[in-house]
């Protein structure tokens, strides 16, 4: 049970993350201290909280959502009302082109056989030549989502040497939840039916009590992340890069 003072402290804590992620993204978004940063968000279940302090920071920022054409219809349409309602200027829509599309998997089965694969054509190459313009990107990434992202930190070097920032690195899940209700952000409609981590339709399924937040991306495999953040299955990234800033 918890006391009042112990209450207290985490509150205290929460506070300062959250000051330190205003400063994150101000110096990034705001100041132009890194070059030129763009934002990578899926629009997923905890996208709003990023975009929020995103949009407090400079709502002209290029935010990248990238569209591998299996997205579920929700996301879709949370995209645009966060867009809308946090008055993101500069949202970019990337995809893999119609003629990769039908070199690659015609039939949409792609995922089913192979899919790192999927993810390589869909994803980490659409998204690797969006951010060809940009220093650095940002991204939503957060230590408790899952055990693959424990030893993420707020500042990191991609294999590309562009820099990585992750300014909700430190956050909790208490903390999310608590932005969520102070700023009263809409949640993505798959929440509320057991999706707490969503990707593309086809290889997201449902989470039970009491597993892992990711569980239910690509479920029955091996396969932990899609490969924007890992090169040949492993994280790629210099240890406290830009920390100093």
């Amino acid at each position: 049970m918890l006391h009042d003072h112990d209450q207290l402290n985490i509150d205290q804590a929460g506070d300062a993350r959250l000051e330190r992620t205003r400063d994150v993204l101000r110096k990034a978004l705001t100041d132009k201290a890194h070059g030129e940063v763009a934002v990578v968000s899926s629009f997923g279940a905890e996208s709003a909280v990023l975009l929020h302090l995103v949009a407090e920071a400079n709502p002209a920022t290029p935010v990248i959502f990238l569209d591998t054409r299996m997205h579920f219809e929700e996301t879709l349409r949370y995209r645009d009302e966060l867009a809308s309602r946090f008055g993101l200027t500069e949202l970019r829509l990337i995809s893999p082109s119609g003629d990769a599309i039908r070199e690659k998997d015609p039939y949409g089965r792609l995922h089913l056989t192979n899919a790192d694969a999927c993810c390589a054509f869909r994803k980490t190459q659409v998204l690797s030549e969006a951010l060809k313009e940009f220093d650095g990107w940002v991204s939503g990434r957060k230590r408790f989502q899952a055990v693959t992202r424990e030893e993420v930190n707020i500042f990191e070097r991609a294999a590309d040497g562009k820099l990585k920032i992750n300014p909700l690195a430190h956050w909790t899940k208490s903390d999310i939840d608590a932005h969520f209700t102070a700023f009263d952000l809409p949640q993505h409609p798959l929440v509320a039916h057991g999706y707490p981590s969503i990707g593309c339709a086809a290889c997201t399924s449902r989470v039970e009590e009491g597993e892992d937040a990711r569980a239910g991306r690509w479920r029955g495999s091996d396969k932990t992340e899609c490969g924007i953040h890992f090169e040949n299955g492993k994280l790629v990234r210099t240890a406290n890069a830009g920390a100093g800033d």
